[in-house]
């Protein structure tokens, strides 16, 4: 006959005294109380092992704090695992190694290394905006809960005050972050499923607006604009005909080095650290470019960028110098920015000859969707697109000679 368990009251708990050395009152169902010499009494759960038999105990609490009351529960929680043939012992420890794990992959935590790789494919201006808005808007509100927690209408509360504010461009943005960020996670084996791959969808959509730009038929009147300008400085001049010949972006353009020119060659070479598309580009030098580059020498030679920066010559000028002196000083503000002058470029191009639309896009480094045909195209198209720009520099200086003595 199993023998008779009395269950433990909080008046006897209170009542117990230490001895020379400590003992256990139960209270049943492996619930125990331990009292130590010092006095100190705490609960401990004593059970078999569902596969091994030995026996085994879990320090659960010391009395007050933890209640009588409370400890039964904990004590019925155990049993239960146990009918389940679960080893409660195994299970608090498989629950930590989870908190654990849950702490370490905060949503900052995988944000992180998600743009670890993310910045190796994108331009480094790209990368960092990318991550600024992150910090602006996102990482402050779900930088430290784990990962497996983030769930849409939270995320969708957060976001709704950018959507209030009309920032449309912003929010798809970051949604498309978020979907990159969730995608990792489930990559990695964090979580099951991305549950903010379609959030994107229960906002207002986001109407894409072309950088403004003009018809390539004003562009005698902007170069006129340009030539005649008496409050640019040539370098500033300078930078916004290289861009416009070269086809290429306002970053890429500002940042130009020496060390990228190879004169003998005619050949400008842009590593792929500063193209949006994270791929070298070589621009075709023609001898417009070149005239360019020979006007520079006594401003820049001695340093490492072409466009060395008016305060500190050791940097390069900003790409927003040809933006602003667009807008300002010449006079278009609202019909033409820096970055559309390839769009002047690309609309000739195309509306002169559009069978050539492939090597056009390869002059504007567009990436090209087909994947076999991307990896070559800088060497197999170098003497079209040598052509191309060759006609493109030819037609701006047509215009030049039309106004310049």
């Amino acid at each position: 006959m199993a023998r008779k368990i009395t269950r433990l009251t909080d008046k006897q708990i209170k009542s117990t005294i230490p001895k020379d050395k400590e003992y256990t009152l139960s209270d049943g169902d492996g619930l125990q109380l331990r009292i130590r010499t010092s006095g100190t009494k705490s609960w401990q759960f004593k059970f078999k092992a569902p596969i091994s038999g030995t026996q085994q105990k879990i320090t659960l609490g010391v009395y007050p704090h933890l209640t009588l009351a409370n400890a039964r529960k904990k004590a019925l929680e155990y049993k239960e695992l146990l009918s389940q043939k679960i080893n409660p012992k195994e299970h608090i420890k498989r629950q930590q190694l989870e908190a654990e794990r849950q702490q370490a992959n905060t949503f900052s935590n995988i944000a992180k290394l998600w743009f670890s790789r993310k910045s190796t494919n994108v331009s480094v201006n790209h990368a960092s905006r990318e991550w600024r808005t992150l910090e602006k808007y996102v990482l402050p509100a779900l930088g430290n809960i784990p990962v497996s927690s983030i769930n849409a209408p939270d995320t969708i509360s957060l976001l709704r005050p950018i959507e209030n504010d009309g920032k449309l461009s912003t929010l798809k943005r970051i949604c498309q972050s978020l979907n990159q960020i969730m995608d990792y996670a489930v990559n990695h084996g964090l979580v099951h499923a991305n549950p903010l791959s379609k959030i994107i969808k229960v906002f207002n959509k986001h109407k894409v607006k072309h950088y403004p730009t003009i018809d390539p038929k004003e562009l005698p009147m902007f170069l006129k604009c340009l030539h005649k300008s008496e409050t640019l400085q040539l370098k500033t001049k300078l930078l916004i005909l290289w861009q416009l010949h070269t086809m290429t972006r306002p970053n890429e353009a500002a940042s130009t080095r020496w060390d990228e020119i190879d004169l003998e060659n005619k050949i400008w070479t842009i590593p792929k650290e500063k193209m949006k598309n994270r791929m070298e580009h070589q621009v075709p030098l023609t001898k417009q470019t070149l005239k360019i580059l020979e006007q520079l020498i006594p401003i820049s030679r001695d340093y490492e960028y072409i466009f060395p920066g008016e305060l500190n010559p050791q940097t390069h000028m900003s790409s927003y110098t040809a933006n602003a002196a667009i807008k300002r000083s010449l006079g278009y503000q609202g019909e033409l920015v820096a970055h559309g002058l390839r769009a002047i470029a690309s609309t000739h191009l195309h509306d002169n000859d559009e069978n050539q639309s492939l090597h056009i896009e390869a002059c504007l480094a567009h990436k090209d969707k087909n994947e076999s045909r991307r990896s070559y195209n800088n060497a197999k198209f170098l003497k079209k697109r040598m052509r191309l720009l060759t006609e493109w520099s030819d037609l701006i200086e047509s215009y030049e000679k039309s106004f310049i003595i």
